[in-house]
């Protein structure tokens, strides 16, 4: 039996479970201290009225014979993939039926979508980056370059003549830093990819945080994108379906290459190696997109945008430097006095028993930089803004 190699390249820890065996030890050693969670991008508020309406009535339908469903198809329910054709629709951005794939989740397909490339292939992603792009490359054994995305950018890195890779991760708004290309900025992307026969993985999560003009929500609405780039996106921030499992994958039917549809590969590979989203699950993502569903959705992203401000604001009057917070659910803020990552991360939760993510574990140039999030409950993270500029102002 041989194993495969790769993985002894990748780093010892995944970074949140890190960030949890730390914690876990600080709480053991201090049980008497009232730890405040901003580090890890899971939601707090509960599940949308119609979202659980349409749970419970798929659940009875199981229970009866005339309704039950057993295997449903693999790339989805043909009522939730018209449902995400009719949301992009909305927005002016035209997709056939066929290029929709119902997943269990972005985090899935990111990696999925690998299969269908050569490990021979050369990838591109941005540093820092949410960790899941570089180790899916690695333990498949492919070359890695990366980008710097830094204060000098915005964060936001864009190609030139000296960029080449085969496929790229693109994510915006940006995990960790909250930065968000604009249409614009993306158009120059869709060209580079074009030029060098190339593929954008485009990690669209967040895109429903995106609130400035000229922000994209989508690669889709630059012209030409659908013959370079493949979108996922995700339930999870959306409607807050991260304990539920629920994304979506669209794979134009216009990226060819050598004769081959990235469409029937994806197809292929969905239906050999996936048996799809519970029925039950697929019910509950489709009332996301009723009016009723999305009216109180927009409530739930308008509390976690109120969690952003009232972090960002604590900041301000602190005077430390940070971006992000607008079109994303995270602050990506500079480490006051020249603190390190870690070195921050130790300093917060012992004197502010405040827990965030540290910069450096999104990727080298995360160094000296630290992430904080606002999908918290609202009333703790006043106490955390409260916490913060107290032990901000004693630096």
């Amino acid at each position: 039996m041989q194993l495969n190699p790769h993985y002894a390249e990748l780093n010892e820890s995944y970074l949140f479970s890190t960030i949890a065996h730390k914690v876990a030890e600080y709480q053991t050693a201090h049980p008497e201290a009232d730890v405040i969670r901003l580090g890890i991008g899971d939601v707090t508020l509960p599940l949308a009225k119609p979202v659980i309406e349409a749970l419970h009535k798929a659940v009875e339908e199981m229970a009866h014979k005339e309704t039950f469903r057993g295997y449903g198809p693999e790339q989805g329910y043909d009522f939730l993939r018209e449902a995400i054709r009719n949301y992009y629709a909305d927005r002016g951005i035209a997709l056939e039926l066929g290029e929709i794939f119902i997943s269990d989740g972005a985090k899935s397909d990111l990696g999925n979508l690998l299969d269908l490339f050569s490990v021979n292939n050369t990838v591109l992603v941005p540093d820092p980056v949410y960790p899941v792009y570089v180790d899916d490359n690695v333990m498949a054994g492919r070359t890695i370059r990366y980008m710097a995305a830094n204060a000098e950018n915005n964060f936001l890195p864009m190609p030139d003549e000296t960029t080449q890779a085969d496929i790229v991760y693109l994510c915006s708004p940006n995990n960790p830093t909250g930065a968000t290309y604009t249409t614009a900025q993306l158009a120059q992307w869709v060209r580079w990819a074009k030029e060098h026969h190339a593929v954008i993985l485009f990690d669209a999560a967040y895109e429903c945080f995106v609130s400035e003009e000229g922000c994209a929500r989508s690669i889709y609405e630059v012209e030409g994108a659908k013959e370079v780039a493949v979108e996922v996106c995700s339930f999870s921030k959306i409607a807050g379906f991260t304990g539920t499992r629920c994304g979506y994958t669209v794979v134009p039917f216009a990226i060819q290459s050598e004769g081959q549809s990235l469409n029937k590969m994806w197809l292929r590979r969905q239906t050999t190696k996936f048996n799809g989203v519970p029925y039950i699950v697929q019910r509950g993502a489709e009332a996301v997109f009723t009016e009723e569903g999305m009216r109180e959705i927009q409530q739930n992203l308008d509390y976690y945008r109120n969690n952003a401000a009232v972090i960002a604001a604590a900041l301000d009057e602190a005077g430390v430097w940070y971006c992000g917070g607008k079109n994303s659910p995270y602050i990506w803020l500079r480490c006051p006095n020249g603190m390190g990552s870690w070195e921050f991360f130790d300093w917060l939760l012992d004197t502010a028993h405040i827990v965030g993510t540290p910069g450096e574990g999104f990727g080298p140039c995360g160094k000296g930089y630290f992430r904080l999030t606002a999908f918290g409950d609202a009333q703790r993270t006043k106490e955390a803004a409260e916490r913060l500029k107290t032990v901000l102002a004693k630096l």
